[in-house]
């Protein structure tokens, strides 16, 4: 894993992911179909070992791992995001997973997704930042949205949910041109 930076924002300390947060809770928001309802994880089944080796498959890499932890108050811990980096483009692809269903619609994904990518794009020496959802996933539509985030492609009809046929939404944000 780069070495990734502790992220402050108003509400959240976005911490380098560690042991710490290996815990039953984190494995249970992967299991829990609510929270994985627009992921490719809906179709896995996970523990604390397959949690370790998404965790360890980190070592040795260029790639980011954040762990979501809301500053003095609980829940503390509520989720995690990440940023798989391409270091010969300078493009790092950004994802998030806000487990703790109390904290949803208080905005806290779109805080930690701008701190992120201003970290990605500032520091990180980015030059691009993507991420892409189903289109059916407005939460995440418009955290890309609201982050200044510009649509860049869509696979049309690409997965099922539901037996649906849904597109994949694919957008990006810029290093500003000095």
């Amino acid at each position: 894993m780069a070495q990734t930076p502790v992220i402050e924002t108003s509400r959240l300390r976005l911490m380098p992911f560690s042991e710490e947060y290996l815990t039953p809770r984190y494995a249970g928001w992967l299991n829990d179909p609510e929270v994985v309802r627009y992921s490719e994880q809906r179709h896995r089944v996970h523990s604390l070992e397959t949690c370790r080796r998404y965790f360890e498959s980190f070592t040795g890499t260029p790639h980011f791992f954040w762990a979501m932890v809301v500053k003095d108050a609980p829940p503390g811990h509520i989720g995690n995001l990440n940023a798989h980096v391409n270091p010969e483009n300078r493009i790092a692809d950004v994802g998030i997973l806000i487990g703790e269903r109390s904290v949803w619609k208080k905005g806290y994904g779109l805080e930690a997704w701008r701190a992120v990518c201003g970290y990605l794009l500032g520091g990180a020496g980015m030059r691009k930042v993507t991420a892409g959802a189903m289109a059916a996933n407005t939460a995440m539509v418009r955290i890309m949205r609201n982050s200044g985030m510009m649509e860049d492609g869509r696979r049309i009809r690409h997965y099922l949910l539901d037996g649906r046929e849904v597109d994949i939404v694919h957008a990006a944000l810029f290093r500003k041109q000095s």
